[in-house]
This record gives structure tokens, C-alpha cells and sequence, in this order.
């Protein structure tokens, strides 16, 4: 089992960057694949990138590619988002969430963990 408890986030400008984490307890992290999901008022929650638990494969909702990446630091049982040149569509709450081994799966109902949620607010 693990527990994720995120940091990051906040209120930027359009174009400003940001850095999400995700720390994850339990020694067994490097058995994880982590994804991360947004969820905007009145909307589903959706995918925005994931990483295989090697490390490799990361994989991205086509609206984010090319601004935002998705890396893991097992030794710090970490995962980041960075995500740069942000929209006022990013807004949203963001979720890392964790399935054992796994693919880096886009389904929400594939992932067993998750972390708190923390809010991005993009201003226009």
C-alpha cells in the first residue's frame, strides 16, 4: 500500500510555470506507476500524464504535450509535474495517483491511490 500527499500549486498568470509533487510513502514506490489527473469545476476527471514505474514511457493528454513533463526520483519516492507556459484551461484540481506496475493508463478507475488533490489556478 501507499500514501500520496502532494505539494505545489497555487495562483499564477498565463504563461507563468509551475511544479507540482507527489511524495509517496512505503518502500515498494518503485513498483508504482503514478498518473496525473485534473479535475475542473462542474467537469470529469481527466488524464493529463503518466509514468511507468522503470521510469520510461511517460505519456501525456494531447492538451498538455509539449508544456507539461511528468518524472519520477525513486530514491525520493517522488513524482513531479512540471508544467509550463500555463493556459487559464489548466485550471483545475490536480490528483497524482498510483497503480501497482500497471501501464501508464489514462482511466481513472485503473489507479488504486491517490493523493489529496491540490488546486491550480490559471488567471487570464
Amino acid at each position: 500500500q501507499v500514501q500520496l500527499v502532494q505539494s505545489g500549486g497555487g495562483l499564477v498568470q498565463a504563461g507563468d510555470s509551475l511544479k507540482l509533487s507527489c511524495a509517496a510513502s512505503g518502500r515498494t514506490f518503485s513498483t508504482y506507476t503514478v498518473g496525473w489527473f485534473r479535475q475542473a469545476p462542474g467537469k470529469e476527471r481527466e488524464f493529463v500524464a503518466a509514468i511507468l514505474y522503470t521510469g520510461g514511457g511517460p505519456s501525456y493528454a494531447n492538451s498538455v504535450k509539449g508544456r507539461f513533463t511528468i518524472s519520477r526520483d525513486n530514491a525520493k519516492t517522488t513524482v513531479y509535474l512540471q508544467m509550463n507556459s500555463l493556459k487559464p484551461e489548466d485550471t483545475a484540481v490536480y490528483y497524482c495517483a498510483a497503480r501497482s506496475f500497471g501501464s501508464g493508463s489514462s482511466r481513472v478507475s485503473e489507479y488504486d491511490y491517490w493523493g489529496q488533490g491540490t488546486q491550480v489556478t490559471v488567471s487570464s
